[in-house]
This record gives C-alpha cells, sequence and structure tokens, in this order.
C-alpha cells in the first residue's frame, strides 16, 4: 500500500508515518510502485501498535525498546517494562492529586477573603510575600 493508504489504515498522518521511519521504529518501503514506494502488512502492524503504545503512556524511545522485543522470549522485560509505566502513572496521578489539593485550598480561600484583600490565588503564584 502506498503512504497515504498506510497512514489511512494506520489512523495517523502521513508525515507522522515519515517521522517513525526517520526515528528506525518502521522500515522504508518495502517495495515500489511507480514513483511510489509500497509498504508491507507488518509495517501497518508496527503503526498499531505504536499508537496503541502512545494512548498507554509509553514514549517512542520506550515504544523502540518493545518493538525490540521477542513475543515468546522477552515475557519477564515486556512485564517489567509495563510494571514500570504503571508506576510512573501512579507518581504522576499521585503529583496531579497534590497539585489539585493545593488548587481547591486556594480557590476556596479567595471564595472567602472579602476585598479589598489581595487575591490569594495571586498572591500564592507570586510567591515573593
Amino acid at each position: 500500500m502506498t503512504i497515504g493508504r498506510l497512514a489511512a489504515a494506520a489512523g495517523v498522518g502521513v508525515e507522522t508515518v515519515r517521522y517513525y521511519q526517520r526515528r528506525g521504529l518502521i522500515g522504508a518501503p518495502s517495495g515500489r510502485h511507480g514513483a511510489f514506494g509500497v509498504y508491507d502488512a507488518q509495517t501497518l502492524y508496527r503503526l498499531r501498535f505504536i499508537r496503541r503504545a502512545q494512548t498507554l503512556g509509553f514514549s517512542l524511545d520506550e515504544i523502540a525498546g518493545l518493538l525490540a522485543l521477542d513475543e515468546e522470549r522477552d515475557r519477564n522485560t515486556a512485564r517489567a517494562l509495563a510494571q514500570a509505566k504503571i508506576d510512573d502513572i501512579e507518581h504522576r496521578i499521585h503529583q496531579l492529586q497534590t497539585m489539585r489539593s493545593a488548587l481547591v485550598s486556594l480557590v476556596h480561600c479567595c471564595e472567602h477573603t472579602e476585598a479589598p484583600a489581595p487575591c490569594p490565588i495571586l498572591r500564592a503564584l507570586d510567591g515573593a510575600h
């Protein structure tokens, strides 16, 4: 299939396909049809793999590592990488919950501070006071 059809089938843009090629995540076209490169089904499989891995939070560097694994021999490595991603997500969730808590407190304080007192939100962000 051509790069346009490949991109459409994988749900990505043509420039994304080219970018993944430059990064070494997918190979060059496996053949030619006139002036157009032709991609095989394996490339479509890899593109879909990349997209699914991205939706799970893996970076392109991490995805490159996953693509290098063997489905049968590297199960423990894949599991360790997935567990590391879970740990990272849990850490980010904790950070977001802490940020949310601080903002809720500031909004509450702002709602209950009478003017002409300075805005507690802006004052907290200023940091100079």
